[in-house]
């Protein structure tokens, strides 16, 4: 008996392979990933952010369960910054399957400057895990600067605000802020990457 088979049946069967074939290639790769945990010794160090290569990854206080940091193998700079404090920066050497945990303690940096003469800035962003960094330099996270009696303070004058949480896409703007001004920021940042979207426009 001739069997024939249909060309819709035919692109069926390579989906499947292909399919596969790429579970096979995740699998694979996650096999050979190294995982990195911190371990914060003082209280700055739990809400400090980590960067990985210059980019940001999370908070200390979430990266473990579902959001453990899994670093591909080989040399890596990791970089754990907090507003108000020194930054701690090292080079790693991710191994496959290895387990690495890094002690992490956090100073008070001296040349750290605060506005005399402040704003208050209070966000309200989902999620609000989310980074915040003022005219480029990392204030801290969302939540940190919502609610009651929180704020985040700045000098008068004009600041550019950019939020951000690696698998989102980040809120940017400018504002200008007056001496005891208050000011609020609300927004949902919608999922997706940087590159599936242009930066909203500098107001």
């Amino acid at each position: 008996m001739q069997v024939r088979i249909s060309r819709m049946q035919t692109a069926g069967v390579l989906l499947a392979l292909l399919c596969a074939m790429t579970l096979r290639v995740a699998a694979q790769n996650n096999e050979i990933l190294g995982e990195v945990r911190f371990q914060p010794d003082n209280g700055a160090a739990k809400s400090a952010g980590v960067w990985v290569d210059g980019k940001y990854v999370g908070y200390i206080s979430e990266l473990k369960g579902s959001k453990k940091l899994l670093l591909l193998p080989g040399l890596h700079e990791i970089s754990v910054r907090e507003a108000g404090y020194r930054s701690v920066d090292q080079k790693i050497e991710v191994e496959p399957h290895a387990l690495q945990t890094l002690r992490v303690s956090l100073a008070k940096d001296p040349r750290a400057q605060y506005p005399t003469v402040s704003a208050e800035i209070r966000l309200s962003i989902d999620p609000e895990r989310a980074a915040v960094f003022v005219d480029d330099q990392f204030a801290g996270h969302a939540h940190e600067f919502g609610g009651g009696g929180r704020a985040m303070l700045v000098s008068p004058g004009k600041h550019y605000i950019k939020i951000t949480l690696p698998g989102y896409q980040s809120f940017e703007t400018e504002i200008e802020v007056r001496a005891n001004q208050k000011y609020d920021i609300k927004t949902q940042l919608p999922k997706g990457h940087e590159t599936d979207h242009e930066s909203q426009s500098r107001l």
